[in-house]
């Protein structure tokens, strides 16, 4: 099942077509063990894949050592690279959401139609509900998705803002 998953794929989801397909009571932690037989397997230096967990669940990706090789064959079906304000949006989507869109345009100070339409298209972020607020707006948030693009396993691993704010943009000194 890892392996025919483009995208991650949750023990959960695992445990669900493993009962339905052998109509067997099945735990948890038995899936978690084949799969940590399945990492060992695959990390002996004969395989040039190994399974990583990313995005919350698991997934076969090539090891570093021969990516090099394969990147060109893969450079057409590479991730898209985003734009600046793409990930102006997408950063302010992380950190805030559920956000509408026009708390995203004042944070930006600009339009963001295009932008957001993007990363709904790209499936980083996704219609989470409407909000109370007059005229009851969309909410968004980001996706599995977008934790798999960017390597990460949960939003509580995205860098604090205090780390990010340099010095050089300070005013005054701090008392």
């Amino acid at each position: 099942m890892i392996f025919c998953n483009q995208e991650p794929i949750v023990i959960d989801d695992i445990l669900i077509s493993l009962k339905e397909m052998f109509d067997a009571e099945l735990s948890e932690n038995l899936i978690q063990k084949s799969i940590d037989n399945l990492i060992q397997k695959y990390d002996k230096e004969e395989y040039s894949f190994h399974i990583v967990k990313s995005g919350g669940g698991f997934q076969f990706l090539t090891k570093p050592a021969y990516q090099t090789s394969i990147s060109n064959l893969l450079k057409q079906k590479s991730k898209r690279k985003l734009s600046t304000s793409a990930l102006e949006t997408l950063s302010i989507i992380a950190y805030k959401q559920p956000i509408i869109k026009s708390y995203i345009e004042q944070i930006r100070g600009v339009n963001c139609d295009y932008s957001v339409h993007k990363l709904l298209d790209k499936k980083l972020i996704e219609i989470q509900g409407k909000s109370d607020a007059v005229g009851k707006p969309l909410l968004y948030g980001t996706t599995p998705q977008f934790m798999d693009y960017f390597g990460i396993n949960s939003i509580n691993e995205l860098p604090l803002l205090k780390d990010l704010v340099s010095e050089e943009n300070e005013i005054g000194d701090e008392k």
